[in-house]
């Protein structure tokens, strides 16, 4: 037991000198750290936190790169273990739909609606005013008080003689 936290501690501690096989190696355990969310922290992956737990998730992350395995095999490795939260990148099955397709449906919808609201402004018809309607717009401008009336019936109760 002593052996194991020792261990862990000189891992913890040499953890920007660990030292790997090959530079694919390294690559691969950096791409794996990356990916892989802390089971602790909030937003931060095992690369960027330094839980306790996290630690533990790079030293083991660390011993299965050394051991030849596959991404495939760790994230398999991870996931039997703390479920689909430990990746960033969860696969697409039906019980990951909702977090895959969401964002596109909603895109779409947005743009569907935009499009048809684009098409409906296009359809207001912009007709000239016929010659009531400038009458009134005349009078409603000039601030003077709208009569019900038309300007036919206006001109029809005019006192002659003007």
């Amino acid at each position: 037991m002593l052996a194991c936290a020792l261990a862990t501690t000189m891992v913890i501690a040499a953890d920007g000198n660990l030292t790997f096989k090959s530079s694919e190696q390294e690559t691969q355990y950096h791409r794996l750290i990356e990916e892989f969310r802390c089971p602790k922290c909030q937003n931060a992956n095992l690369a960027g936190s330094d839980a306790p737990i996290a630690q533990d998730l790079k030293q083991k992350t660390y011993e299965l790169v050394q051991n030849g395995r596959t991404d495939q095999e760790i994230r398999d490795f991870m996931v039997t273990r703390y479920g689909e939260f430990i990746s960033y990148k969860p696969p697409i099955k039906p019980s990951t739909w909702l977090l895959w397709f969401t964002p596109p449906m909603l895109l779409a919808l947005g743009l569907m609606g935009w499009l048809l609201r684009a098409r409906q402004r296009q359809g207001v018809s912009t007709a000239p005013l016929s010659s009531e309607e400038s009458w009134r717009l005349k009078q409603l401008l000039d601030g003077s008080s709208v009569n019900p009336q038309t300007p036919q019936q206006n001109d029809q109760e005019q006192p002659h003689g003007r």
